[in-house]
């Protein structure tokens, strides 16, 4: 075979190949109206823990907003004004694999065994990353935040007032242990898989209510989850619907209120480039919000675009979706800045620079304040 044919039966090929990977994706609808976002709550009051033998660590605090409204509100870990401790909350993550039938996709999202381009499954990849790995150094402004955990720099950023002199003050999370993988079968009525809306490759849909229902079981079945830990449940690739509407990339929630109440929360993984929910920007936007407002319902704020203290939700919408990359043992993840309490009409300077968010993306504080 000449030179010239060989190139020619090579572009064919190619192009067979391409409009192959076309023809399987386009055998998938689209998600009509697409809209990235994330849910909280409110708590399952009727689903609280009875007496149980332990708790959440946790701390009260009040400010007095821009209304003059007297804002109560419980945040994980110890005060930052009055203690210079460490803490760390010991975390469970069970990863769920869903799986769609010949019916609505014959697909399976499997976050244990699939792997992204660093060679990682996708779990542990989400345990190397930022929100776990305490190995990166936050900056912010000129200011040294610490070498930590992304959610504890946000956290020390966002009460610099007093950790700048209680400089021994973390709320870490611990190293996670992963328990066994759980399967949702989903039903064609409740979800099926599509075209990516924010991307490339193909994503799966679940009905929020029938996703947390399955949650409340695995609360129950595994003995490890207590009021005193937090329990992840993580998806791949796929996003859960409310009423019809897609995409929710996570949400987090608890059984009951402050103290005693269990919180958990659920993220999903995508890992379509550019894509709503990339790698662990979901995971840092309910990590986050976990962190500052444990129990749902709890936290109310007088903010026409946030009925608790929701740090996540007023970055979601901007470019990438909030987040800002930061590499760590050569993979680069993207983590979605959070708004500080001056957001919700907290006094400004109990945050680093007075800024309104860790990434001085906000210039705004919250509407109605």
């Amino acid at each position: 075979m000449n030179r010239r044919l060989a190139l020619a039966v090579c572009l064919a090929a190619c192009a067979l190949l391409a409009s192959l990977a076309f023809a399987q994706d386009a055998n998938y609808p689209r998600i009509l109206d697409a809209k990235p976002m994330y849910k909280a709550g409110p708590a399952h009051l009727d689903r609280a823990p009875q007496s149980p033998a332990a708790a959440l660590t946790q701390w009260n605090g009040s400010f007095v907003d821009l209304l003059k409204n007297k804002i109560n509100y419980v945040m994980v870990g110890t005060d930052p004004s009055t203690s210079n401790v460490s803490t760390t909350i010991p975390v469970y993550i069970i990863p769920i694999r869903m799986v769609y039938p010949k019916t609505n996709g014959n697909h399976t999202f499997d976050p244990v065994k699939t792997k992204v381009s660093n060679g990682q499954t996708v779990i542990n990849n989400i345990i190397s990353s930022p929100i776990f790995n305490p190995g990166l150094n936050f900056t912010q402004g000129g200011t040294n935040l610490g070498t930590t955990q992304y959610i504890d720099a946000f956290q020390r950023g966002n009460f610099w007032k007093y950790v700048k002199k209680n400089t021994a003050y973390h709320v870490l999370l611990g190293q996670p242990k992963v328990l066994a993988a759980q399967s949702i079968t989903v039903p064609a009525s409740l979800g099926g898989v599509f075209q990516n809306p924010f991307g490339s490759g193909i994503v799966g849909t679940y009905d929020i209510n029938a996703f947390d229902a399955k949650l409340q079981g695995y609360i129950k079945k595994f003995t490890q989850i207590n009021p005193g830990v937090l329990p992840l449940f993580v998806t791949y690739d796929v996003y859960l619907t409310s009423g019809g509407g897609c995409c929710i990339g996570g949400y987090h929630n608890s059984n009951g209120l402050a103290p005693g109440g269990q919180t958990y929360a659920h993220t999903t993984y995508e890992d379509a480039a550019g894509s709503f929910a990339q790698d662990v920007s979901a995971l840092s936007h309910e990590i986050g919000e976990w962190m500052d407002d444990p129990f749902p319902g709890d936290n109310f704020v007088a903010c026409g675009d946030n009925s608790y203290m929701e740090v996540g939700d007023p970055l979601e919408n901007n470019a990438n979706f909030g987040a800002f990359p930061y590499s760590l043992g050569g993979f680069t993840y993207n983590l979605q800045s959070l708004v500080f309490i001056g957001y919700f009409g907290a006094p400004r300077a109990t945050s680093v620079h007075s800024w309104l968010s860790f990434q001085h993306d906000e210039a705004h504080v919250c509407p109605g304040q």
